[in-house]
């Protein structure tokens, strides 16, 4: 009998893939879905981004492996974008590395870093990935929590010496994913300190960095000084600039950590397809105008949903950044059941908050991440399933 491994057979299936499970399973039924469960943008690549790599694939030369790195070009296109949007200087030969998306390149980097047995500061409510990275690596997952009373900024005055001496890393995620949680500079500048004062590796995956609405500007881990000397920060085009599928993203900062990573990768891929990379460094250059039209239009999204939240008594706060709304579920539901009520009654993929971790009890994350007409009518079945009929 052929088994897995021990690590693979006690890893608990991947959320998102049981749900597109159950959305295959109730569309075979002639159920009208609405997934607003996974947050992968519906919005298309802009036109310059896919001509050049149009461009690029017809080129023979870029048919052959990438640099292990990746190629020098988007390198330099990620140096020169931190330059010009965060005020931050690279070294694009050993402070950036190209990556096949940042879910590849923060697991990857969990593995090169950690022994087994190595425990890892990690969000509660965070992205299931972190914890599922952790496992693989032989490494322990100790949370610590993120509330909605503090904004969904870290506590790190509450972490406890004990879990603090059991841990070699500490995983930051903002704009947040699952809550919309956003930071100013101040609370990075305290997450560097913890770092250099416990001794920690200070992983900071910012795939949502651009997503942001009003005024709000993210800022960058890597512009508090002295920052390379314990951290990196994970980005993504993903988000964007709609290149979910594509698989292209970079990590930049310490450069002992990056090299760490670089060796692990060389022995796993060859990175990024060439053509793929260069339309990168083709996005990276552009004017951010259609950023700016992606957020206007998953602002718009999320207004209408607030309204119509409003008129179904579930309060959320609304978040200056990511496409979610991480909203608290009704007096007298779990966040599961509420889950399951709104899929079986309604035809509406749900995210329960406890997908999240434990923390995530009592709330629900709706991903924006379909046409606003589709958003009017999943408010229509939330307030119907709600009144009963």
């Amino acid at each position: 009998m052929i088994q897995s491994s021990k690590q693979v057979r006690s890893l608990p299936p991947y959320l998102f893939s049981i749900f597109h499970k159950k959305k295959v399973a109730l569309t075979a039924q002639g159920v009208d879905v609405i997934d607003l469960g996974i947050g992968a943008p519906d919005l298309p690549t802009p036109p310059f981004i896919i001509d050049r790599l149009a461009e690029e694939v017809r080129k023979p030369k870029n048919h052959k492996y990438s640099p292990y790195g990746g190629c020098r070009e988007f390198r330099e296109a990620v140096a020169d974008f931190y330059r010009s949007h965060y005020d931050v200087e690279l070294d694009a030969e050993t402070e950036v590395l190209t990556l096949i998306g940042s879910k590849e390149g923060i697991s990857h980097m969990i593995s090169a870093v950690l022994d087994p047995g190595d425990g890892v500061l990690a969000p509660d409510p965070g992205y299931p990935v972190y914890q599922s990275a952790i496992h693989l690596a032989h490494g322990s997952t100790i949370r610590f929590p993120l509330d909605e009373e503090n904004s969904y900024a870290p506590l790190f005055d509450q972490i406890s010496p004990r879990d603090i001496s059991r841990s070699k890393m500490m995983l930051l995620n903002y704009p947040n994913n699952p809550t919309g949680g956003t930071v100013e500079l101040d609370t990075f500048e305290e997450a560097v300190r913890f770092a250099k004062e416990h001794k920690l590796s200070l992983i900071h995956d910012a795939a949502y960095d651009l997503v942001t609405f009003g005024d709000y500007k993210a800022p960058s881990l890597l512009q508090v000084p002295g920052a390379k000397e314990t951290a990196v920060e994970f980005g993504s085009l993903s988000k964007t600039f709609n290149m979910s599928g594509w698989r292209l993203g970079y990590v930049v900062g310490n450069k002992d950590l990056i090299r760490s990573l670089s060796v692990y990768k060389s022995n796993m891929d060859t990175s990024q397809f060439l053509p793929i990379q260069l339309a990168g460094v083709t996005a990276l250059q552009s004017d951010f105008s259609s950023v700016r039209a992606n957020n206007r239009t998953y602002e718009q999204r999320l207004d209408l949903m607030m309204n119509a939240f409003n008129g179904m008594n579930i309060y959320a706060e609304k978040p200056k950044g990511t496409f979610f709304i991480w909203a608290r579920v009704p007096e007298g539901y779990t966040s599961q059941g509420f889950s399951e009520k709104m899929l079986d009654e309604a035809g509406i993929i749900l995210t329960p908050g406890t997908a999240f971790g434990q923390k995530g009890e009592g709330y629900f994350r709706m991903s924006l991440s379909v046409p606003i007409e589709r958003l009017h009518e999943a408010s229509i079945r939330m307030k119907k399933a709600m009144k009963g009929g």
